[in-house]
């Protein structure tokens, strides 16, 4: 029997495959919020901003923690949810919070920005449902 040889583009599909599957997602209770408790909706700030975040319905627990009911903060800043089956990633659109967290004060240009916060599990992946916070837009002077 011959083996198999597989070309790079083949390859690379098999993994964008394999990567695409979503991964397992830990339960959220039913009655989890995660929200801002600054800055609120539309405000001007001055920098650096202090962002303060708010959780009910859940536990914070640091990234690899398993305990029920439990997860940690990731700010999004001027981009979209990331896919929910999928690790959050970690760059400087999407900020992590493994350590359990509730509050980071950042530096951003002047003008307008989005921030929104994400519950990850343990694995830093999004829960089932997804706790997500509204998204919410600040203007730095």
């Amino acid at each position: 029997m011959k083996p198999l040889a597989l070309g790079l583009s083949t390859l690379c599909l098999l993994a964008g495959a394999v990567l695409a599957a979503e991964l397992p997602r830990t339960p959220s209770p039913a009655d989890a919020a995660v929200y801002f408790i600054s800055p609120q909706d539309g405000e001007t700030v001055t920098g650096p901003v202090q962002v303060r975040f708010g959780l009910r319905g859940m536990g914070v627990a640091p990234a690899g923690t398993v305990a029920e009911g439990t997860g940690h903060h990731h700010l999004i800043v001027d981009a979209p949810l990331p896919p929910a089956g999928q690790p959050i990633p970690n760059d400087a659109r999407h900020l992590h919070f493994g350590k359990g967290q509730t509050e980071t004060t950042l530096t951003l240009a002047p003008g307008k920005h989005t921030l929104q916060l994400l519950v990850g599990d343990h694995s830093h992946i999004p829960h089932d449902p997804v706790v997500a916070s509204e998204v919410i837009t600040i203007t730095v002077k």
